[in-house]
């Protein structure tokens, strides 16, 4: 394959799946793949992009999905597009502009979906239904999405990938030296990091350490990352001060540390590397993926989550320990098994390092260049058709 096209946010845009094309060109680039990008801007911002970035699509600008496609089209190094699907990235309704790249798109493409709802409203449904079915191949991150794809959105299952959520390379660092690195010495870290919204159930965290801190009077939950952009643009920090003003409630000033802003590549492996137990207290439980909780199995961190559908798959198998019900004081329980008892935290991490390791960045782009030269070899064989948008 001369070269792939990304469409994607992308760095510098804070945004979870500009970060995830990143790392995926990057980790294509050493297996010697060519990568274009394709970025998707907002309108609130101007971005300086790297070099990479061939063509820039804005958001809410319909003609520019067309213009993109006709130049992927007239573009001879360019074989595959990949689109990364997530409906709050594209314009439109349900973000259906990218209907207009695909119809016009005279190049296979792969489609990667980031969100797989199982119970779509009519029109998200049916935006998805029309990308994934012309697309030559579909890459999702679980099982069940797989399954819901095919149930849901009539997606053959010959067409359908799974393959994980990719974790980069984080540089293994030593636990206690960390936390003295950062005048945590002596605390026993519990760790939730990524944007901050209302679906990330920071409010069940606090609730559950306010339950078992007194008990174990030297936790310290670590609340790392700034308030996801869109949040911020439609009600400010209504959110996170809520979030503060809990923790003044609940009397945890001693016991929560916020780090409000974006966290680089660097920053997330030293925060989860010193982490005794990563918290997932997501509170909607169709959440098909969450790029934080891959990234903490990645590092081998023992995991508490909520029962939501990523989790209850990723950490089947004893790999984690999921709470019985979406709750506070489930989430309690499990926190006091561990804080209780050392030893779990040890058989968690040992458990979990292994199956880390197929999450690794290097393994996945591996996966989808694989991926890629079968769609090819097909598409190029005639034997699949793109149909009519």
């Amino acid at each position: 394959m001369k070269a792939c096209l990304i469409v994607s946010t992308y760095s510098p845009r804070k945004c979870g799946i500009a970060t995830f094309s990143n790392d995926l060109r990057d980790n294509l680039l050493p297996k010697g793949q060519r990568v274009l990008i394709a970025a998707i801007s907002d309108s609130f911002s101007s971005y300086v992009y790297p070099p990479e970035v061939a063509f820039k699509i804005q958001q809410e600008r319909k003609a520019d999905y067309i213009s993109c496609a006709k130049w992927a089209n007239h573009n001879p190094d360019i074989e595959l597009v990949i689109i990364q699907h997530e409906y709050g990235i594209f314009g439109g309704q349900d973000g259906d502009y990218v209907l207009e790249l695909a119809s016009h798109l005279q190049k296979p493409y792969l489609l990667v979906t980031h969100t797989v709802l199982p119970h779509p409203y009519e029109y998200q449904k049916k935006v998805l239904m029309r990308l994934a079915n012309c697309a030559n191949g579909v890459i999702c991150m679980t099982a069940r999405a797989r399954k819901l794809l095919f149930n849901i959105y009539s997606v053959p299952l010959e067409k359908i990938f799974v393959v994980p959520h990719g974790v980069p390379n984080f540089l293994i660092k030593d636990r206690e030296v960390l936390k003295e690195k950062y005048g945590l010495k002596d605390r026993r870290i519990i760790t939730t990091f990524g944007f901050i919204g209302p679906g990330k159930g920071l409010e069940f965290g606090l609730k559950a350490l306010a339950k078992v801190v007194e008990k174990h009077p030297n936790i310290l939950y670590l609340i790392a990352g700034n308030t996801h952009p869109m949040l911020l643009r439609s009600e400010g920090e209504r959110y996170r001060n809520s979030i503060l003003q809990l923790v003044e409630e609940l009397k945890l000033e001693n016991n929560v540390l916020f780090v409000n802003h974006f966290l680089d590549i660097n920053e997330i492996g030293d925060y989860l590397y010193m982490t005794d137990i990563y918290l997932s207290p997501y509170i909607n439980m169709d959440q098909a993926v969450s790029g934080p909780l891959s990234f903490a199995i990645g590092c081998g961190r023992a995991v508490i989550s909520t029962p939501y559908e990523y989790a209850r798959e990723i950490l089947a198998q004893g790999r984690g320990l999921i709470a019985r019900e979406a709750t506070p004081e489930a989430l309690a329980e499990q926190l006091d098994l561990i804080l209780g008892d050392p030893t779990i935290q040890v058989e968690l991490e040992q458990r979990v390092a292994e199956y880390g390791q197929s999450f690794s960045w290097e393994s996945v782009a591996g996966i989808y260049l694989k991926i890629a030269e079968e769609v090819l070899e097909l598409y190029d064989a005639g034997n699949v058709q793109k149909l009519g948008l």
